[in-house]
């Protein structure tokens, strides 16, 4: 399907009139420069964040916590990993107000700055052997502010595609900035991959293990290159021209959309808890439990994501014609089932057996996250939508990205790999639960 309409087609009547005139109404801005600005700036920052979850699965725990038994130290990893979540509600109230009174261009350039160069910094932080105690302080740090910057990301990047597209396309320039988080994971994955297989372990645990941060020097100023050069969305340009712009826009998303922010932060829990148990929980389940090697789980990894990326195509792109809140309710419906049927696969340790039960997983969070990028903004009034949508969004994180890690960890030495399992089915549920109570968005106005 092409990005870009042409005027080489007959005249539209009706609802492709609508369309027609919708695509136009950025001021010559090119659909396909909008998307593939929305994708990429995805993709670079979820590659920034996904990375660190890598790394503290892997290795972070001895380079910033050598004096902890290993359980403890895998926590006291996973939580510096969850400071981000945390931080995350606080970058989309910070670039949410600045997006919802100044524009969504602006606040995306300086979130990918505050994202890249704060992961950027992690790869140059020294170890717990030469700061001590300062070591794992200012990978604290640097954590928090790298949530920061990608409680801003999502939202700003949803609402660049959203807001240039055509009313009955809305689904399908959703998608570019939906696929983000998987490229992004693909390629974090990738580059440990190749240098999990190219150095010995001590050459990996000492310094290979940081290329993949300081690439994000170079990736910033890709992201940057393409976003410099993308315009103001329509919709919102018409909102700062009537002067409608909201004083605190996320006082007003309290007062006038608790419903909306709540639901749709509970319907992304199992999102997030379906990727970090999958990705984050599952590659530290598998090489330090099960004993798989890290070269096999990090192959494995690869394939499974691309599940994700097929789901979360398929989802988005399908909602504009099925509707989004049907095709999140079958994704939360499936994982409900998924999350008892992934630790037994697991358990196996037969790879293909690994592979199918990752990759299942993220296939049904890809059939809840794609639809979400449209299905989140259009919850939204104009002059609160950068606030609400990012809000949602990231508190769902805390309560299914931050914890799932923590949790499992606990979980699975105590009452056995099947608990967590269970405790991934009790997240979809909740979901499932919140997704029913909101209302089909699809056919709404967004100006």
């Amino acid at each position: 399907m092409p990005l870009v309409e042409t005027d080489t087609t007959p005249a539209k009547t009706g609802p492709e009139a609508a369309d027609a005139a919708a695509t136009t109404e950025s001021g010559g801005e090119s659909l396909r420069r909008v998307a593939v600005a929305s994708f990429i700036g995805t993709a670079i920052e979820f590659y920034d964040f996904y990375i660190y979850g890598t790394a503290a699965a892997l290795v972070l725990n001895e380079a910033f916590f050598p004096g902890l038994d290993p359980v403890n130290a895998t926590l006291a990893s996973f939580s510096t990993y969850a400071v981000a979540f945390a931080a995350r509600p606080l970058g989309s109230l910070i670039f949410g107000h600045f997006g919802d009174r100044v524009g969504r261009k602006s606040v995306l350039v300086a979130s990918l700055l505050m994202m890249g160069l704060s992961t950027a910094f992690v790869g140059l932080l020294p170890g717990y052997a030469t700061l001590g105690i300062w070591a794992p302080l200012l990978l604290v740090l640097l954590r928090f502010v790298q949530g920061i910057g990608l409680g801003g990301e999502w939202g700003g990047a949803a609402l660049l595609a959203v807001e240039h597209a055509p009313k009955r396309r809305r689904g399908l320039y959703a998608a570019f900035p939906q696929l983000g988080p998987s490229v992004g994971f693909f390629a974090a994955t990738g580059v440990f991959w190749l240098l999990s297989a190219a150095l010995d372990d001590a050459a990996f645990r000492s310094w290979g293990w940081r290329v993949p941060f300081l690439l994000s020097f170079l990736l910033v100023g890709v992201g940057l290159f393409v976003r410099l050069k993308i315009s103001e969305t329509p919709v919102f340009a018409k909102v700062r021209a009537a002067q409608e712009a909201g004083r605190v826009p996320a006082l007003d998303v309290f007062r006038r959309h608790p419903k909306e922010l709540l639901l749709g932060a509970g319907g992304m829990i199992i999102a997030y808890g379906l990727f970090y148990t999958a990705t984050t929980y599952c590659l530290a389940y598998t090489t330090g439990t099960l004993g798989v090697s890290r070269n096999t789980m990090l192959g494995l990894s690869l394939v499974a994501c691309l599940f994700l990326a097929a789901g979360t195509w398929l989802a988005a792109t399908r909602s504009d014609g099925a509707g989004r809140r049907k095709l999140v309710l079958a994704g939360t419906g499936l994982a409900v089932v998924w999350g008892l049927v992934l630790f037994p696969l697991l358990d196996t340790g037969r790879p293909a057996l690994i592979a199918l039960g990752i990759g299942g997983a993220l296939f049904c969070m890809g059939v809840v996250y794609g639809p979400m990028g449209a299905y989140l903004p259009e919850l939204f009034g104009t002059t609160v939508r950068y606030s609400g949508a990012s809000l949602a969004y990231n508190l769902g994180g805390v309560l299914g990205g931050a914890v799932s890690p923590l949790i499992a960890t606990r979980l699975q030495p105590v009452f056995g790999s099947a608990s967590v399992g269970w405790y991934v089915s009790a997240m979809a549920v909740v979901s499932l639960v919140c997704v029913l109570a909101l209302p089909e968005t699809r056919t709404r106005e967004l100006g």
